[in-house]
C-alpha cells in the first residue's frame, strides 16, 4: 500500500468522526449565537438576561432530542449506530434525522477525495480542515441563512497565513483575493439594495467569498462566482417549480459558494487554465 492510499483511508475514518462532531456544530452553533444576541439585547436595554444552563459545543453531552437520554458510546458510532438502530433512538424509539448520517458520510467521502488529491502534506492537511468548515457552513446556512463569523473569519486568516509560504497561491494573490472577494459581493449587495430597496444577500456571503479568495487567489473569484450563481439559480428555479418555496422566501447563497469553493480546491488549476483560455 502506498503512503497516499494509507492517508486516504485514515482521512476517511477521521472524516466519519469529524462528521459526527460537525453535526453538533451545525445544530448548536446557531443556538449559541442566538443566546448571545439575546443577552446583548437585554444588556443594551438595561435589563438582565435570565441565567441559562451551560450550553456549548461540548456541554451537555450528546443526547436524544426527544427523550433527553444521554447517548452511550455504542449509540454514537458514526453511521454504524444509525443503521444498527434503524434510524431510531435506542431508548425511546423516536426517529433520528437522516441529516446525521448524511453529514457523516459526506464528510468521510470528501475527506478521502481531498486526501487522495493532495496526499499527506501541509496542503492536504489544510485542505481537510478547509473542507470540514465548508460542510458546517453549508448546512448552517441551509438551515438558518446564517454564516457565522466564528467560522468564516478564521477561514480568511487561515488562507492568508497558509499562503505566506504559497501553499495554494502566492501571498499577493491571496491578499488581493480576500479584499476583492469581500468588495465584489459588498458592491453587488448595495447596487441591488439601491435598485430594489431589498437586501439580496447577507454579510456572511461577503466574508465567505473573501475566505475563498484568501485561499485560492483573485484569479479564481470569477469562476467561483459564475459556478455558484449557475448552481444557485438552477436550484432556485427547481424549488419554485416544485412549489417548495415562495418567491419571497430567501434562498441561502452560502451552500453554492461553498460547493464552488470545494470544486476550486480540487480542480482549481484546471479551472483557471480553461477559464483564461476561454
Amino acid at each position: 500500500m502506498t503512503p497516499d492510499f494509507v492517508f486516504a483511508v485514515c482521512a476517511g475514518a477521521f472524516g466519519l468522526v469529524i462528521g459526527s462532531f460537525l453535526n453538533v456544530v451545525i445544530y448548536r452553533l446557531p443556538i449559541i449565537m442566538q443566546a448571545e444576541w439575546q443577552a446583548q439585547c437585554a444588556e443594551l436595554a438595561g435589563g438582565k438576561s435570565e441565567p441559562q444552563p451551560r450550553f456549548n459545543l461540548l456541554v451537555p453531552g450528546s443526547h436524544c432530542p426527544a427523550c433527553k437520554t444521554p447517548l452511550r458510546i455504542r449509540d454514537n458510532v458514526p453511521l454504524v449506530s444509525y443503521f444498527a438502530q434503524r434510524g431510531r433512538c435506542a431508548h425511546c424509539g423516536s426517529a433520528i434525522s437522516l441529516r446525521y448520517p448524511i453529514v457523516e458520510a459526506l464528510t468521510a467521502t470528501l475527506s478521502v477525495w481531498v486526501a487522495w488529491r493532495f496526499g499527506f502534506s501541509p496542503a492536504g492537511l489544510a485542505a481537510l480542515a478547509f473542507t470540514f468548515v465548508l460542510i458546517a457552513l453549508t448546512f448552517i446556512d441551509a438551515d438558518t441563512t446564517l454564516l457565522p463569523d466564528s467560522l468564516t473569519l478564521p477561514l480568511v486568516w487561515a488562507g492568508l497565513l497558509l499562503n505566506v509560504n504559497g501553499v495554494f497561491v502566492p501571498l499577493q494573490q491571496a491578499v488581493l483575493g480576500a479584499a476583492a472577494g469581500y468588495i465584489v459581493l459588498w458592491s453587488i449587495y448595495w447596487l441591488f439594495k439601491l435598485a430594489t430597496g431589498k437586501e439580496g444577500m447577507g454579510y456572511g456571503d461577503f466574508k465567505l467569498l473573501a475566505a475563498l479568495g484568501a485561499w485560492f487567489g483573485w484569479k479564481m473569484l470569477l469562476p467561483i462566482l459564475l459556478l455558484s450563481s449557475v448552481v444557485g439559480a438552477t436550484v432556485g428555479i427547481v424549488l419554485l417549480i416544485l412549489a417548495r418555496r415562495g418567491r419571497d422566501i430567501p434562498i441561502p447563497f452560502g451552500p453554492y459558494l461553498a460547493a464552488a469553493g470545494f470544486i476550486a480546491l480540487i480542480h482549481g488549476d484546471d479551472i483557471a487554465r480553461r477559464f483564461i483560455h476561454f
